[in-house]
């Protein structure tokens, strides 16, 4: 069974460390200062493993966003004047104190959101890493001449405008550091941080005030859909880019729709197929399985490959090694070096996970392993899910169905080729895709038959810098990210004819 860590070394050698970090004053970032939301209104946020208060959050009013997008407003003008190299410059000098600050960072997330903090650390070293590379692309930002006629033609790109940045608690550092790309492009943000897991984007705040001017970077969260909702309407917001869940991704459109011509990029839900055929390497996508399903975040992860399809000759001899493999994983504190995976983020995301365990038994699944929470007197009470492998899944359940957001991994057998490319296809989201085997022309086949936007090839769980990331179909819209593509979406071609 899953052997849990001790749960107290690393959380009393840091003790005191976490309460100075996290028992201060936190503030918003407004115009380049650090305020209290309206009339001091604050929210308590908690640690999931102890599942107790660590720090009282302000609570953004609607009025409090709108002087975060005025003070965004307000800096426009400049920020987009200012060259693009030395709009690069500040981000490189912005991404030089996450890196001084890396570990205090990570560590935040790692008590805030349930992270462990080898999982955290890299956090930070992908945020430098696409920080960096966004602002390496700070020239890419060009436009073309077009010899339509005897005249000149040419196009240039300039920023959209104030934008506005939401994201979600899986990443909350890397996702708030994301912002580079926006900025880099000239338009100062708005960053709305998970209320769920929002220290380590308010401590980022007070970092980017040390190098940005005042209202280019804004940093509002809130308790409710009071704040977000109040951002996304606003209307000297010009571009929105948010990363969580299909059902908040429609309610953005709609009101933005409502309040104006806005620019949105949706990067939504999935429901992953891992396809695994005859002649693969059976340890090898085991192991590929175990990573693709993001255990480690407790499949709190869009892109898990939640679905394993395998073929029917090879299902039993997979499933074991997919067991062994979850059965050996570590689970304990997060703040110890060994875990290897971390708690729900919250009561209502463990309760979740635990129905959907209900539903898959309800329709016939059975459980390999896992099914609730690790055994363990330490477990009792808490917020962690044990991996999970289901068997005997319907392609049609809801539990193939519907993303969870959890780290329950459904098995589903197929016979043949264009079986598994249309299970992996019935389901409403697109985001990733993984095909296994040997036989080259299957990969490219299967690989283009899949309706997804990220596919691996004997691989899974691995993106790469400026690889352009992003789903189809009920997993998003409007361009890719984590590439030259999204710094472009933060711009607006301008067409100059400049006549003889």
């Amino acid at each position: 069974m899953n052997r849990p860590t001790p749960v107290t070394d690393a959380r009393t050698r840091r003790a005191a460390e976490i309460a100075a970090l996290v028992g201060r004053e936190w503030r918003l970032l407004v115009g380049g200062e650090l305020v209290p939301a309206t009339g001091g209104a604050t929210f308590k946020v908690s640690d999931p493993f102890t599942q107790q208060v660590i720090a009282d959050v302000p609570d953004a009013a609607p009025q409090d966003v709108d002087r975060a997008v005025e003070a965004a407003a307000a800096a426009l003008p400049g920020w987009r004047a200012t060259p693009a190299l030395r709009r690069a410059e500040l981000v490189r000098r912005f991404a030089d104190l996450v890196e001084q600050h890396g570990e205090e960072l990570a560590l935040l997330d790692t008590v805030d959101a349930g992270s462990p903090i080898s999982n955290a650390r890299f956090d930070v070293e992908i945020a430098l890493a696409q920080m960096r590379m966004f602002a390496g692309f700070a020239l890419e930002m060009k436009g073309a001449t077009i010899p339509a006629s005897e005249n000149l033609h040419l196009t240039v790109r300039e920023p959209v405008g104030v934008t506005a940045k939401i994201f979600p608690y899986n990443h909350p550092l890397m996702f708030a550091c994301r912002m580079a790309a926006p900025l880099v492009a000239g338009n100062p943000v708005v960053a709305k941080p998970p209320e769920a897991a929002p220290l380590s984007t308010l401590r980022l705040a007070e970092l980017a005030r040390e190098v940005f001017p005042p209202g280019v970077v804004n940093v509002v969260v809130g308790n409710g859909p009071a704040a977000p909702d109040r951002l996304v309407r606003h209307p000297a917001v010009r571009r929105i880019g948010f990363i969580g869940s299909e059902p908040t991704g429609r309610a953005i459109q709609r009101a933005a729709a409502e309040t104006g011509v806005k620019q949105v990029t949706l990067e939504l839900g999935g429901k992953n197929a891992m396809v695994v055929f005859a002649d693969a390497d059976l340890d090898k996508a085991a192991a590929g399985a175990v990573a693709g399903m993001n255990f480690t975040w407790s499949g709190q992860s869009c892109g898990s490959n939640s679905r394993l399809l395998v073929h029917r000759s090879l299902h039993d001899e997979l499933v074991d090694r997919v067991v062994a493999l979850v059965e050996a994983r570590t689970i304990g504190d997060p703040l110890e070096a060994g875990s290897e995976q971390g708690t729900m983020i919250d009561r209502a995301q463990f309760d979740k996970s635990m129905s959907y365990l209900d539903i898959a038994r309800a329709e016939g699944a059975r459980v390999r392993t896992g099914g609730g929470r690790p055994e363990g007197e330490e477990f009792a009470g808490s917020l962690f899910v044990a991996p999970t492998v289901l068997v005997d899944v319907a392609p049609d359940s809801r539990i193939a169905r519907e993303e969870v957001f959890g780290p329950l991994l459904s098995v589903i057998p197929f016979d043949t080729e264009e079986e598994a490319v249309a299970i992996a296809n019935s389901v409403e989201y697109g985001l990733t895709g993984s095909v296994w085997t040997r036989d080259l022309d299957r990969a490219v086949r299967v690989a283009r038959a899949l309706e997804a936007g990220f596919v691996w090839v004997n691989g899974s769980s691995q993106h790469f810098l400026n690889v352009p990331y992003g789903g189809v179909k009920g997993s998003g819209v409007g361009g890719k990210e984590e590439c030259l593509e999204e710094l472009l979406s933060y711009t607006e071609e301008k067409v100059v004819n400049i006549m003889a």
